[in-house]
C-alpha cells in the first residue's frame, strides 16, 4: 500500500492506494504548529481505525504547499512510518514539459492535477481548483504545463470583509435565493457567490481566447472544497474531479518509480 500525502493551506488530505486503487482518504486540519508527533499520531490512529498496520505502508509520497510542514511530514515518515518519503519537486519524474519560466515556482498540487489530467482528459484541459486559493492550470494538446492564473478563494475574500468591517457578519455559501439579496446575509452571499462564478468564468474564457480553443474541444474541471457550488453555476465547467491532486500524486509515484 502507498500513502499519499497532499499538504495544503487548510487541509492535508491522506490516501491510502493499492496499486492504481483508492482504498479511503481523509483530511486533517493544516496546522504549522502541530508537531511531527502530533502528526504521526494522529494517522497511526487514522490506519488504525480502517484496520491498516504501518507495517502494511510500502512508501510514501508527499506533495507540499507548505514548506515547514514539509519537512514535519518527512521527519514524521521516518519516525512513525520507517520510509524515506517521496518528495514533489525535490526527487520526482513527471513526464510534463512545464513551460513555466521557472518551474520550480509551480506548486505540488499543481503538478499532480496536471499529470492527472495528461492521464485521464482529454486535451487540452483547464483544471480549476477552489480551494484557499483559486487555481487554474493550463495543459496543451500536446501535454505541456503552460501556466495559469491564481485568485484568492471564497474564504479569504469573506474572512477579509469580515475582519475589515464592523457590521458585516459571516455567511454560510451555498446557492443564493436571487441576486438581489433582502437581507445582509444574502446580499453578501449573492456578492460572494455570483462574484467567483463571474471570475471563473470569465478567466476561463480568456484562457480558451489565449488557447485559440473552444469550450467544447477543451476539458475543463473543477476540483476543491468549493468546486460542487460553483461547477453547479459555471457556464464551462463540465467535470468535478474531488481526488485529482491524489490521482496524480500516485501517478508521479508511479513514474518516478519505474525510473529509479
Amino acid at each position: 500500500m502507498i500513502l499519499i500525502i497532499d499538504i495544503g493551506n487548510t487541509n492535508v488530505v491522506l490516501g491510502i492506494y493499492k496499486q492504481d486503487k483508492k482504498i479511503n482518504s481523509w483530511r486533517l486540519e493544516t496546522r504549522q504548529t502541530k508537531t511531527m508527533d502530533e502528526y504521526g499520531s494522529q494517522i497511526e490512529s487514522i490506519l488504525l481505525h480502517e484496520g491498516i498496520s504501518v507495517n502494511d505502508i510500502e512508501d510514501v509520497i508527499i506533495g507540499s504547499v507548505v514548506p515547514t510542514l514539509q519537512h514535519t511530514f518527512k521527519l514524521m515518515c521516518k519516525k512513525y512510518l520507517s520510509h524515506e518519503p517521496i518528495v514533489i519537486g525535490e526527487n520526482t519524474r513527471t513526464g510534463m514539459p512545464i513551460k513555466y519560466e521557472n518551474p520550480k515556482e509551480v506548486g505540488a498540487d499543481r503538478i499532480a492535477n496536471s499529470v492527472a489530467m495528461i492521464e485521464h482528459y482529454e486535451l487540452p484541459a483547464i483544471l480549476i481548483d477552489m480551494g484557499t486559493a483559486i487555481t487554474f492550470d493550463v495543459v496543451s494538446s500536446k501535454g505541456e504545463y503552460l501556466g495559469g492564473a491564481i485568485a484568492p478563494g471564497m474564504n479569504i475574500a469573506s474572512n477579509a470583509l469580515f475582519e475589515k468591517t464592523s457590521k458585516l457578519p459571516k455567511v454560510e455559501f451555498d446557492i443564493p435565493k436571487s441576486s438581489i439579496g433582502k437581507t445582509t446575509e444574502e446580499a453578501i452571499k449573492s456578492g460572494l457567490v455570483y462574484g467567483y462564478v463571474g471570475l471563473v468564468d470569465n478567466i476561463i474564457e480568456q484562457i480558451l481566447k489565449d488557447l485559440g480553443v473552444t469550450k467544447e474541444d477543451t476539458s475543463i474541471i473543477g476540483t476543491g472544497g468549493y468546486s460542487n457550488l460553483i461547477s453547479q453555476m459555471s457556464k464551462y465547467i463540465t467535470d468535478i474531479d474531488k481526488d485529482i491532486t491524489l490521482e496524480g500524486m500516485r501517478l508521479i509515484y508511479e513514474k518516478t518509480k519505474r525510473k529509479a
